[in-house]
C-alpha cells in the first residue's frame, strides 16, 4: 500500500519537473524575474515615477540562452537607445504632430539600418515613437536613456549569475523521436511488400515520407536552441565537439529522410503498374526487401542513440550496436542483390524500378556508415577551427603560443 502511494505522489512531481524544464516556461519564468528586477533598480535609480522602460528593456533582452542574450541584447539595447535619442532631438526641435511623427518614423528605420542592429530595426521607431509620445522634455528622456541601460545592464546580469539551462538532451529526444518515426515507417513499408497492395495505400506511405520534412524543421528548431545553450556556457565542456555532433548526426537523418521519401515514390511507382490483386513484388524479393528494411530501421534508430548519447560507455554500447545491425543490414542487402538479379533474369519487366530500391537503401547504409561519418565529424572540426582562426586572427595565434590551440576529436 505505501509503494503505491509512494508512486501516486511521484508521478506528479516528475509531471511537474518535465513542466518546469519546457522553454516556454523557463522563457516566462526567467523574463518576469528580469523584469520586476530592473523596475525595482530603476525606482531608486531614476527620477521618473514609473520607470516602466527598464522593465520593457529586460523584457526584451532576456533570452532562453546565454548566447542568444549577447548577440540580440546588444541588438535590442542599441535599437532602443538609437530610438530614445532621436526622440530627443524631436522633442527639442518640433515635439509631437502628425507630420512629425512621419518624420521620426522615417528616420528611426533610416538610422536602425546604419546602426546595424539587424531584425531589430522596427524597435528603433517603436522605443522613438513612445518616449515621444510619453514626455517631450529632454531631462525626462534622459531618463528613459538610463532604464534603458539598467534594463540592459539587469537582464545581462540575470544570464551570468543564473545560467540558463543547457538544452542539449531535449534536442537530443527530439533527434530520437524523428529516427523513430522514420523506423515505423520503414517496417510499415516492409509489410505491404509480399501482399496486395492497392496505389492508394502506397501513395499513404509517401504522403508519410514527405511528412518528415515538417518533422526535421522542428527538430532543426529544437537544435538551434541546444546549440545556441552551448555557446559561453560556463556548464559545458567541449561544447564545439557536442553542436558537431548533433549537427552532423540531423545532417544525415535529413538525408536518409529524403532517400527514404525517393524509395516510398518508388513502391508507389511499383504499386500503379501491379494489378491491385496482385502482390507488390515477388514473394522472395518481397522476404527479403522486408529483412533489409527491418535490419534499416533499427540502424537508423541506433544511429540517432549514438549522436545523441554523451557518456562514454553508453556511446560505445551504442556504437557496437549500431555495428551489429550495419553488418547484419549490408548482409540483408547482399542477399536481397541476388534475388533481384534471378528475378530480373526471369522477369525483366519494371527492372528500373527493383534496381532503384537497391540503390536507394545503399545509400542510407553509406549515410550511417560509421566510418563515414567519422570523416564528416572529422571536416566539421576542422572546418569551424580554420573558421574561427580566419575571424579572429590574434586569438589565434595567442592561443597557438599559450598552446591552447587543439580542436576537440571525437
Amino acid at each position: 500500500m505505501p509503494q503505491v502511494r509512494g508512486a501516486a505522489v511521484a508521478a506528479p512531481v516528475a509531471e511537474f519537473v518535465k513542466w518546469s524544464r519546457e522553454p516556454v516556461v523557463v522563457q516566462t519564468l526567467r523574463s518576469t524575474a528580469a523584469a520586476t528586477i530592473a523596475y525595482v533598480v530603476a525606482l531608486q535609480l531614476s527620477n521618473e515615477p514609473a520607470p516602466l522602460t527598464a522593465p520593457l528593456t529586460a523584457l526584451l533582452v532576456v533570452q532562453v540562452t546565454l548566447y542568444a542574450t549577447l548577440t540580440t541584447g546588444v541588438r535590442r539595447v542599441n535599437s532602443v537607445v538609437v530610438g530614445v535619442l532621436i526622440a530627443i532631438g524631436f522633442s527639442v526641435l518640433v515635439g509631437l504632430t502628425w507630420w512629425s511623427l512621419g518624420l521620426i518614423i522615417l528616420a528611426s528605420l533610416t538610422v536602425g539600418h546604419f546602426v546595424r542592429v539587424s531584425e531589430f530595426v522596427p524597435e528603433v521607431a517603436i522605443s522613438a515613437m513612445l518616449v515621444l509620445g510619453v514626455t517631450r522634455v529632454a531631462d525626462t528622456a534622459w531618463d528613459r536613456v538610463l532604464e534603458t541601460l539598467i534594463g540592459a545592464a539587469v537582464g545581462l546580469a540575470f544570464n551570468f549569475l543564473l545560467v540558463p539551462p543547457v538544452w542539449v538532451g531535449e534536442a537530443g529526444a527530439s533527434i530520437e523521436d524523428l529516427a523513430r518515426r522514420m523506423r515505423r515507417l520503414l517496417l510499415r513499408s516492409g509489410e505491404q511488400l509480399t501482399s496486395p497492395t492497392p496505389p492508394e495505400l502506397a501513395a499513404d506511405r509517401l504522403h508519410e515520407a514527405r511528412r518528415l520534412d515538417h518533422d526535421i524543421a522542428e527538430v532543426d528548431a529544437a537544435l538551434r536552441q541546444a546549440e545556441d545553450s552551448l555557446r559561453l556556457n560556463p556548464r559545458v565542456k567541449e561544447g564545439l565537439l557536442h553542436r558537431v555532433v548533433l549537427r552532423t548526426g540531423l545532417d544525415t537523418l535529413e538525408i536518409c529522410t529524403v532517400v527514404l521519401r525517393v524509395l516510398s515514390r518508388t513502391l508507389t511507382d511499383i504499386a500503379k503498374v501491379r494489378s491491385t490483386d496482385e502482390p507488390l513484388l515477388r514473394r522472395d524479393i518481397g522476404v527479403a526487401l522486408q529483412e533489409l528494411l527491418g535490419h534499416v530501421a533499427d540502424a537508423v534508430v541506433s544511429f540517432a542513440v549514438l549522436v545523441t548519447t554523451q557518456v562514454s560507455e553508453n556511446a560505445e554500447a551504442a556504437e557496437a550496436r549500431l555495428a551489429g545491425e550495419l553488418a547484419a543490414a549490408n548482409a540483408s542487402r547482399d542477399k536481397l542483390a541476388l534475388v533481384l538479379l534471378e528475378g530480373v533474369q526471369q522477369d525483366p519487366r519494371n527492372w528500373h524500378l527493383h534496381g532503384a530500391l537497391l540503390t536507394e537503401v545503399n545509400r542510407i547504409l553509406d549515410e550511417l556508415d560509421m566510418e563515414h561519418r567519422s570523416k564528416r565529424l572529422l571536416e566539421e572540426l576542422d572546418r569551424n577551427a580554420r573558421e574561427q582562426r580566419e575571424r579572429y586572427p590574434r586569438l589565434a595565434r595567442l592561443r597557438q603560443r599559450l598552446g591552447w590551440d587543439r580542436s576537440p576529436r571525437p
